[in-house]
């Protein structure tokens, strides 16, 4: 690396931490902006009768936010694209209030109150937690268990244990083991970091074969792009965006069929389809290249699942594997 090159990327480093503010991997920690971002659901009335809503509360860090209201309900619960309305908001004496051209919204004490300008009340949501109907799913007959959180046997060296109570597989390690067609569950976690934006909040992957990557970013409450939770890197977008709010344990349940390759070049490309937090987000999806940042090229043998480090601190359990 040249002294300009390093010079270079040194300040670009620093820009990025100076905009990351803090991060927080432990709920108990993560202070009063966590408590009221998050989802939200109930009933309002809209054109006089009541219509199912949901809304997705994003921090942004020095108590201000950003809240999406749905029409139909949250994510993979009722809401279909494109029935949403968003606004800025802030916490000001114990309540943190959005203000749009059609409503007004208050949150104090777990409740989002709506109201129209005027003042007429619509209804209330009530901050709900979520958690995916394949969370804690136990491996099936003939499954390989990567990690249980008693040991780190089934990695390359260098994997981690977590030096907490809770003894959960750190972000980056390797699989010892290769494989091809498969099928994976994983659980995660990401980290709270509201200052942070884009690919600096919560980034790491989950690459099949060491070559392509599910995205793994907390992008609660975004429009859902291919470089975003659910998204096959650069390649293609979720069907929807069911990422839950950040320290919140997530799951990916992915089915996976490796490229074949016939006379040493590659015949069909790998296909994969992938259940978030038990929806499917891809489904049959070819990804026609290896992701940009992959430890390895594309080729016919089989090669080991890694789970990207990417300067976050994002925590994986319960992770097994099923060869086909």
């Amino acid at each position: 690396m040249s002294a300009k090159f390093a010079i270079i990327f040194l300040s670009l480093a620093l820009t990025c931490a100076l905009h990351s503010g803090e991060t927080v991997i432990d709920p108990a920690k993560a202070g009063p902006d966590f408590a009221v971002q998050g989802e939200y659901a109930g009933e309002l009335t809209k054109d006089g009768a009541k219509v199912k809503m949901g809304a997705q509360v994003i921090a942004l860090g020095k108590s201000k936010f950003h809240a999406v209201l749905l029409t139909g309900g949250l994510p993979g619960d009722g809401w279909e694209k494109p029935k949403k309305e968003e606004a800025d908001g802030q916490t000001q004496d114990d309540a943190t209030t959005f203000t749009h051209a059609n409503w007004i919204a208050k949150i104090k004490d777990s409740v989002m109150t709506v109201t129209t300008p005027a003042g007429q009340e619509l209804g209330s949501l009530k901050h709900v937690i979520r958690e995916s109907p394949t969370s804690g799913m136990k491996p099936p007959d003939g499954a390989l268990v990567l990690f249980d959180g008693s040991n780190v046997d089934q990695w390359q060296k260098g994997a981690r244990i977590s030096d907490d109570k809770e003894k959960l597989l750190v972000e980056g390690p390797t699989t010892v083991k290769k494989f091809g067609n498969c099928t994976l569950h994983v659980e995660f976690r990401l980290p709270f970091k509201p200052e942070a934006r884009g690919q600096e909040r919560g980034n790491s992957g989950v690459y099949m074969q060491s070559r392509y990557e599910t995205q793994v970013l907390d992008s609660f409450g975004l429009p859902g792009l291919n470089n975003d939770a659910g998204g096959i890197y650069e390649v293609s977008a979720p069907l929807v965006n069911m990422c839950y709010p950040p320290l919140s344990w997530q799951t990916y349940d992915i089915d996976y069929t490796a490229a074949t390759y016939e006379n040493g070049k590659k015949a069909k490309n790998a296909i994969i389809t992938v259940r978030h937090n038990g929806v499917v987000v891809q489904q049959d999806t070819p990804i026609p290249h290896a992701t940009r940042a992959s430890p390895m090229q594309e080729g016919p043998d089989a090669a080991p699942l890694y789970l990207q480090s990417h300067g976050n601190p994002v925590r994986f359990r319960n992770v097994w594997i099923v060869e086909k």
